[in-house]
């Protein structure tokens, strides 16, 4: 009875491993477990027979499976994974054609008035009476220039031959060079020799002043115009800017704790652009006006030497003899 006690006890201990090592195994492979065997009983008791070894198999942990390769599709799946195929390429487009030379004046021309306009609209209300100044002033310059040109203010040829002709005593020559000429000069000098041959000398001086006076007032039309418009221009100026200050800083006052700097600077710039217009038109308009003032002094000066020659040279009167 014994015996058959202690061979039951050691199959309890060498079954227990079999039933934990499922377990175990699901975590971590476990190592191969020893073969284990009953040991005799001691000499003075019968041997009690040997329970078979038990062996407990080795468990791996299966590995993970490769993903398999792809399979080529066949039939209609090959069809519908095919890529679909890339669309066609844009045509290039034809090379724009260059502009002609009419189209690209139009265009410089339009693109002109629109930033005129753009800085007219940001000048304010001066800007446009400045604009108007600007093109009366280039009316003015052209036209005068026109006019200096038609009463031959370049051209002193025939009043300084005429005048030789007389000096050296060829009146009727003199008097033929500068007959029907439409030059200041000339008809100044015409109007001294005909003086000369019809009136005294001090009346002959008298009408030769006056005539040369009413050229000389004529050539100088429009100057004072000039002057004008080179004076008013730069006040003009001033004053858009003074209205245009006065207006970014009532905007920065009603902007409050809120004011943008910005706001500030950008009324400062636009009010100065006033100030440069009147500028602008300011100093063509003096220069214009001290270089014709020049071309009427310079006038002014051969006018008095051809008059100055012509009364010299001409003979005295002769003198009566008071009878005996």
């Amino acid at each position: 009875m014994t015996k058959r006690a202690q061979a039951a006890l050691a199959a309890v201990f060498l079954t227990a491993p079999l039933l934990t090592a499922p377990a175990l195994a699901q975590d971590s492979p476990a190592a191969p477990v020893p073969q284990v065997a009953a040991e005799a009983p001691a000499a003075a008791q019968p041997e009690a027979p040997a329970a078979p070894a038990l062996e407990i198999p080795e468990t791996t942990v299966p590995a993970e499976p490769e993903p398999a390769a792809p399979s080529a599709p066949s039939g209609a799946d090959a069809t519908l994974s095919e890529p679909a195929e890339a669309a066609p390429a844009a045509e290039p487009l034809p090379p724009a054609e260059p502009l002609s030379r009419q189209q690209e004046l139009a265009q410089a021309a339009s693109e002109a008035s629109a930033k005129a306009l753009k800085f007219l609209r940001d000048g304010g209300p001066s800007i446009w009476a400045i604009a108007a100044l600007s093109v009366i002033t280039l009316a003015l310059i052209l036209w005068k220039v026109w006019r200096l040109a038609l009463i031959g203010a370049w051209s002193r040829g025939k009043a300084g031959r005429a005048v030789e002709a007389f000096e050296r005593g060829d009146t009727g020559a003199a008097l033929a060079i500068v007959k029907g000429r439409i030059g200041i000069r000339s008809k100044v000098v015409a109007t001294a020799l005909t003086a000369l041959s019809t009136l005294p000398e001090d009346r002959a001086r008298e009408e030769t002043a006056r005539v040369a006076k009413l050229h000389l007032g004529s050539a100088a039309t429009g100057l004072g115009a000039l002057e004008l418009i080179a004076t008013i221009a730069p006040l003009l100026g001033l004053l858009g800017t003074v209205l245009g200050m006065i207006a970014a800083f009532q905007a920065l006052q009603a902007a409050g704790a809120r004011a943008d700097p910005a706001l500030l600077a950008g009324g400062i710039w636009e009010a100065l652009l006033t100030t440069a217009a009147g500028m602008a038109v300011a100093i063509p308009a003096s220069a214009a006006l001290t270089w014709f003032e020049a071309v009427i002094s310079r006038i002014r000066r051969d006018i008095e030497d051809n008059a100055t020659r012509l009364f010299v040279a001409a003979a005295p009167a002769e003198l009566k003899l008071a009878a005996e």
